[in-house]
């Protein structure tokens, strides 16, 4: 692994990701093809969220990624 590895902007660049899938336009699909490509949408957007809210760090080359998936009520932030 690279020295120039920086978790934080890894993180950075999925909160990114998450922000362009919410951005995409819907291409001119009708039917089960449309269903099945806000479907995918709707999981890229999720999997994107959750890794760009993580918390990263990078020690002895182990990259730790602690996400919180409490609801907010029980101490999620």
């Amino acid at each position: 692994m690279s020295e120039d590895f920086d978790p934080a902007a890894m993180v950075a660049r999925f909160k990114e990701r998450a922000q362009a899938v919410q951005k995409r336009s819907l291409p001119p699909v009708e039917g089960a093809e449309r269903r099945r490509f806000i479907e995918q949408a709707q999981l890229d957007y999720m999997d994107f969220a959750i890794i760009g809210d993580a918390d990263a760090t990078l020690d002895d080359g182990i990259l730790t990624l602690r996400i919180d998936l409490r609801p907010k009520d029980a101490g999620g932030t």
